[in-house]
């Protein structure tokens, strides 16, 4: 059985590669079943903002208000989130270096022109988000003016997810962005390798890195009874 949102590890190091990492990435899209899906439903969806910090419980008290008076509203906005994530994705794939768990045969493998083309439907949403964000006085020590997004509580959460998104591209080190092996039995997710070295290979080693390597104990003792290479 699938672990709900409130249960998926948090291993990409920053809240937009959680978001990549909502949807199961260790097969193709078009597999049957169909990878699964965390962001489930709105409530999936604001458990989960509420979860990586993108919004507080009050947000996410007023988020759901405004969804529940708007259920059509309520759908945009998880599509929208939908859609920023797999943009991402798509970007992330193509900045992946193949050493870093990017290679031609890996399912989704990496695509310059699909990247592109979710650059601009990143921007665009992006854009439309500080459209509806605002300049706060923070009277800190010193004070501070910060622009706040996320001011019409319908689009809260979309306009938050869209501004880390914008964050993570403008602001992380896409060399230290690795993809878990699938080749070798990795999930697919994303994350930022904060090692010293740069030579983290797997989401967590005590999942997908264990797994593997019982993987490849179990291929040598069969090998070695059967007489093969």
């Amino acid at each position: 059985m699938p672990l709900d949102v409130s249960q998926v590890p948090l291993v990409g190091g920053h809240p937009a590669l959680d978001l990549v990492n909502t949807l199961e990435r260790g097969a193709p899209p078009d597999a049957e079943p169909p990878p699964h899906d965390f962001l489930s439903d709105t409530s999936a969806l604001l458990r989960w903002a509420v979860r990586v910090g993108l919004i507080s419980d009050a947000e996410a008290g007023r988020a759901g208000q405004a969804w529940r008076d708007d259920p059509a509203t309520a759908h945009a906005g998880l599509a929208a989130v939908r859609d920023i994530r797999e943009g991402l994705y798509l970007v992330m794939l193509a900045a992946i270096r193949p050493a870093g768990g990017g290679s031609a045969d890996d399912p989704g493998g990496n695509d310059p022109i699909a990247a592109g083309a979710a650059l601009v439907g990143l921007h665009e949403r992006w854009s439309a988000a500080a459209t509806r964000a605002t300049l706060v006085l923070d009277r800190g020590d010193p004070p501070q003016v910060r622009l706040t997004y996320g001011t019409v509580p319908a689009m809260l959460i979309p306009d938050r997810i869209a501004e880390t998104a914008l964050d993570v591209l403008r602001t992380a080190d896409l060399t230290r962005v690795h993809r878990c092996p699938v080749p070798e039995g990795g999930c697919g997710w994303l994350f930022l390798d904060h090692s010293r070295n740069g030579s983290r290979r797997w989401c967590r080693m005590a999942d997908c890195g264990t797994t593997a390597k019982a993987r490849r104990l179990t291929d040598r003792r069969r090998a070695a009874r059967t007489g093969t290479p």
